[in-house]
């Protein structure tokens, strides 16, 4: 019988090992930023980005060792730009997963130069990938632009300009939602269906940036309603910051209303698939019950 916890710990399992397998090779020339480099990135967490990676390669028959050294990279972008989303010029949060941010840990300058580190590593295990042939290329170049000026960086500048403004509209929310937090939902998902020779690109795509809309509405509700023990960080700052949330523009009740119909959008995209997407239907009520 089918079990989704089961079969998200098996991905989780096989992806902490080859995570800690590459933690190894980090250059040993300053022990202090190789140790400030992989202290964020084994902090733990759900690592949903490599774990939906991975599910999307089982689902369309791509070989695990073709995709894994995409999902690590996928999860050092992530973790860097953790580190810094932390910094005092950033969101000012002291805690991340329960424990001492990096800048907490290792000093406001370590911590930018180990997301800087981590940044040009995730990029360094992507171009190793390309001389297997184009459609890596296209793999690796996908994940660039999701990361970047054209992905979630523009999110993270958005939301921090847009935060600043007394008004602010659906669209400019709209906008921070699918680039800082959808497009490196939507990555795990294209990546696999590029390595797939494109199969249902266009559905995948589509798919990962619903989750992705769904996992930031969640974020805010929490930010709301949850708790430090359950979530690992400071509660509270959205609203205390005056960030551009669901909760300003649509306020707690709506925005759980728009969560649930996002859920629908996400499940109503995998109907149009001829695929097994049991992983990916239960991911989505995952992430929509998700307290943590």
């Amino acid at each position: 019988m089918y079990d989704f916890d089961h079969t998200y710990t098996t991905y989780l399992v096989a992806f902490e090992a080859e995570l800690k397998k590459t933690c190894e090779q980090f250059s040993d020339k300053s022990p202090h930023l190789k140790q400030a480099m992989a202290y964020s990135l084994l902090l733990g967490g759900k690592r949903m980005r490599p774990v939906l990676m991975l599910a999307a390669a089982d689902i369309l028959n791509v070989p695990q060792e073709d995709v894994m050294p995409f999902a690590v990279a996928l999860e050092i972008i992530h973790t860097y730009s953790l580190i810094h989303d932390d910094l005092p010029c950033m969101d000012d949060d002291d805690f991340r997963r329960g424990k001492p941010s990096n800048h907490k840990t290792f000093g406001e300058a370590h911590a930018v130069l180990a997301g800087d580190a981590l940044l040009n590593f995730a990029y360094d295990l992507c171009i190793k990938q390309c001389f297997k042939g184009e459609k890596y290329v296209r793999a690796a170049k996908y994940l660039s632009e999701a990361a970047g000026d054209n992905g979630m960086i523009a999110g993270q500048s958005a939301d921090i300009l847009w935060s600043k403004q007394e008004t602010f509209t659906q669209e400019q929310l709209r906008f921070i939602y699918e680039n800082k937090t959808g497009k490196l939902l939507a990555a795990p998902l294209a990546v696999a269906s590029i390595l797939a020779d494109n199969r249902y690109f266009v559905e995948l795509e589509e798919f990962g940036s619903s989750l992705g809309r769904l996992f930031q509405l969640t974020d805010d509700i929490l930010d709301e309603i949850g708790s430090f023990d359950e979530l690992g960080k400071t509660i509270g700052k959205d609203k205390e910051e005056g960030k551009l949330t669901c909760i300003r523009l649509y306020g707690l009740e709506q925005s759980k209303i728009e969560a649930d119909m996002c859920v629908d959008l996400c499940l109503l995209t995998l109907e149009r698939m001829d695929l097994d997407s049991r992983f990916l239907r239960e991911l989505v009520h995952f992430v929509r019950n998700r307290k943590s």
